[in-house]
């Protein structure tokens, strides 16, 4: 992400409406806006099998699946984030235009420059929304998926995948090999 160069603060809606109008995607935190780099071909082909798949598995029922271009908002009033993969069953996400706002599992994958963020400031963000039940960071550069759950306690418990694991996503009940993600991904040495 790229702080706008203007610097200038903007009301949730003045955000929504301008982004409208740009080329490339912003995100929206406390008033900035935030330009979207673009991402490796590891970071795609990632975030593509995930969403690919998660696509399959809830075909026919109430839950969609969504790629980077679906904005979440944390509230009416922002936050506003572009998740890699996100999942909505939420039945008042089903007629949404511009932004899902009742997501049940919220994924992104990992890059060297953005994982602080992602597990920190970005967390503790997407922490607000009341249906949501799991967060999912997967490396880009390494087999490696951290679940976060939020339990029974109303707890975030993490549940860390590696190499020859099958992970299980409760919120959508999905049962997949960790090298499903992985599938046509090479690492750099």
């Amino acid at each position: 992400m790229v702080a706008s160069p203007d610097g200038k603060y903007m009301t949730p809606q003045e955000y929504l409406e301008w982004e409208e109008h740009q080329d490339i995607k912003y995100e929206y935190i406390n008033g900035e806006v935030f330009a979207m780099t673009g991402g490796t071909i590891p970071h795609t082909t990632i975030a593509l099998n995930l969403a690919s798949a998660l696509k399959s598995h809830l075909r026919g029922g109430s839950c969609r699946a969504f790629m980077a271009d679906a904005k979440v908002g944390v509230s009416e009033n922002g936050p506003f984030h572009y998740p890699d993969v996100v999942v909505s069953c939420d039945e008042r996400d089903r007629q949404a235009i511009k932004f899902i706002q009742y997501p049940c599992l919220i994924v992104e994958v990992l890059s060297p420059s953005t994982e602080a963020y992602d597990r920190g400031g970005k967390f503790t963000q997407y922490r607000r929304i009341e249906t949501l039940q799991e967060y999912v960071l997967i490396d880009a550069e390494k087999v490696s998926l951290d679940c976060f759950r939020l339990n029974e306690r109303g707890i975030w418990e993490l549940h860390p995948y590696e190499e020859g694991d099958e992970v299980h996503l409760t919120s959508v009940d999905f049962h997949f090999p960790i090298s499903l993600v992985y599938e046509d991904v090479q690492f750099s040495i």
